[in-house]
């Protein structure tokens, strides 16, 4: 796990997604309750954009990939993590006498955004289904095309539109259909119309589309981004400003539309970041440099962040409840479990992951490096 192959300005972007998060479940302020949500849309494209990189990476190399190694590689990086931490999340249940066979087991086997909505015992985890669901049916797929030649990554690249973004286009376009049907005839599933795998996979497809575009078709996604840059960065804007203003739990729109809204944004700030050579000096002079700094390392424990920030709130809230009797006010409730998650996550990152990783890179290393 070197950190020095990583790109700051994109751990920058997963610290402003986690920190969006951390602003979803500790409240803040109103507004910042309300659009806390998309930090999980912009971890889907970054997700969908990193992951997908890492295929596109081997294929180029290669001119194949191989699924079962990326997915054994990715198992070190999201299952140690994971079930090492999830015992701490059925302790309230147990407690309560509310414990369910079907609950262990559905987020055991990442199936919860399907059997429950969210998460079971820890809530925020429906999205680790639906980022396993897209590892696993990605990585088929690009197998797929590539061993059965259905197309040619390679020799389609003279085309405008090339057959691999045709696909993609249509599975989105698919998931925004579904999206309007299950919301419609299907207003009895609830939550499950927030979290279903196949209504959330084209926030993670944006991501490939973009991945796509970077190791294929750079020179023509420069030379198109920097003609309209500022046209695009202005669409990118206007498409999350509903944001604070709509809760995602209320919203016919959002549960529809404005997902696609968001991709769309998230994928357009994606792209600025990847071709903007000086966009480091330029977070630097907006942020300063301590504060990108910060907000990198961040979004390097991000994962763990993650997956510790709801026990994390569990406990603060348990203490200040009944041991503090509400003293602490929302304000510094916030900034206290923020501050707890972001140390334990760090921990569990440079202590707990690093040691699984390095026995990743010790018996499957990458094919890449």
């Amino acid at each position: 796990m070197k950190q020095n192959t990583r790109l700051r300005e994109l751990d920058f972007l997963r610290g402003i997604a986690i920190i969006l998060v951390l602003m979803r479940h500790q409240q803040l302020f109103d507004f910042t309750s309300k659009m806390g949500w998309i930090g999980v849309d912009l971890f889907f494209v970054l997700s969908g954009f990193l992951v997908s990189g890492l295929l596109f990476k081997e294929y180029l190399k290669f001119g194949n990939i191989k699924p079962g190694l990326f997915l054994i590689r990715r198992a070190f990086k999201i299952y140690p993590i994971y079930y090492l931490t999830y015992f701490l999340y059925l302790i309230p249940k147990i407690i309560k006498h509310q414990f369910e066979w079907s609950g262990l087991l559905s987020d055991l086997f990442f199936v919860q955004n399907y059997v429950y909505g969210w998460g079971y015992a820890n809530v925020p985890s429906w999205s680790l289904a639906v980022e396993e669901h897209f590892y696993f049916g990605f990585a088929l797929l690009l197998w797929s095309v590539i061993k059965y030649k259905w197309i040619d990554l390679k020799q389609d690249l003279a085309e405008k539109i090339s057959k691999f973004e045709i696909v993609i286009f249509v599975i989105m376009i698919a998931c925004l259909a579904l999206r309007l049907i299950s919301n419609v005839y299907f207003q009895v599933n609830g939550d499950k119309n927030f979290t279903m795998s196949h209504l959330r996979m084209d926030s993670l497809l944006a991501g490939v589309l973009v991945s796509y575009l970077y190791y294929f078709k750079r020179e023509k996604l420069s030379v198109f981004f920097n003609s309209k840059k500022y046209l695009l960065m202005f669409l990118s804007i206007s498409l999350i400003l509903f944001t604070p203003f709509i809760d995602f739990e209320e919203s016919f729109f959002v549960r529809t539309f404005g997902f696609s809204f968001l991709y769309i944004s998230f994928a357009i700030l994606l792209v600025h970041f990847l071709l903007d050579k000086d966009i480091n000096k330029k977070l630097n002079r907006v942020f300063s440099r301590q504060l990108v700094d910060i907000i990198s390392k961040i979004g390097f424990s991000s994962y763990s962040i993650y997956i510790i920030h709801s026990f994390i709130n569990f406990l603060f809230n348990l203490i200040n409840n009944f041991v503090l009797n509400n003293l602490l006010g929302p304000m510094t409730s916030f900034f206290i479990t923020s501050i707890m998650s972001v140390l334990v996550g760090l921990f569990m990152t440079f202590k707990i992951e690093k040691f699984f990783l390095n026995y990743r890179e010790k018996y499957f290393a990458n094919r890449i490096n």
